[in-house]
């Protein structure tokens, strides 16, 4: 069921894995949000054994960049993880995410449990129903399989890098909308 006890107080932790484009800025937003403990930057959806990042970009081996999410459900629920996630990228482009195309940028939830799927269909479907975007929401909603750790340098990469172009131009003005609209949620 992929449950992790928190050894300091007894919690029982939950994953989520989400895909919503380049796993630098999901990452940063992620890591913020109270009740998350961490969130790792890696690769899923794959048929490829421990791929390497230029595999992956060559979009051959199936795997999207995901991020793998470690949170505290007492705290923040699955259901507030997907409103995030709906609202921090564009989920009405088939495998793209702004300048980023291929499959590996792909809208993907890879649920854990039968419960994550119920939940992720049903938010959709609401989202859908609402007209909230003005095109169809094509995000995947698929079993999860396996998780792979991307390269050490693509941890935390935001923190470490603020200031490299891409940071600055793509993921600053993400991370401040993202401050506006879910600042109560913020650690």
């Amino acid at each position: 069921m992929n449950i992790i006890t928190n050894s300091q107080n007894k919690v029982k932790m939950e994953i989520a894995t989400f895909g919503s484009g380049c796993f630098w800025c999901s990452e940063a937003i992620f890591e913020q949000l109270n009740g998350v403990e961490s969130a790792v930057s890696g690769y899923s959806g794959g048929e490829t054994e421990n791929p390497a990042y230029d595999q992956v970009c060559s979009g051959e081996t199936g795997h999207a960049e995901v991020i793998q999410i470690t949170f505290n459900p007492e705290i923040i629920s699955f259901k507030e993880l997907l409103e995030v996630f709906w609202q921090t990228h564009d989920p009405t482009t088939l495998n793209r995410q702004g300048a980023d195309v291929g499959t590996q940028y792909r809208s993907v939830v890879f649920y854990h449990t039968d419960e994550q799927r119920k939940i992720a269909e049903g938010y959709k479907k609401k989202l859908d129903e609402a007209n909230i975007y003005s095109k169809p929401i094509v995000t995947e909603i698929s079993s999860f399989t396996s998780f792979y750790k991307a390269e050490d340098y693509h941890q935390d990469y935001y923190n470490n890098n603020k200031f490299q172009p891409y940071c600055s131009f793509t993921i600053t003005p993400k991370l401040d909308k993202f401050k506006k609209v879910f600042k109560e949620k913020i650690k």
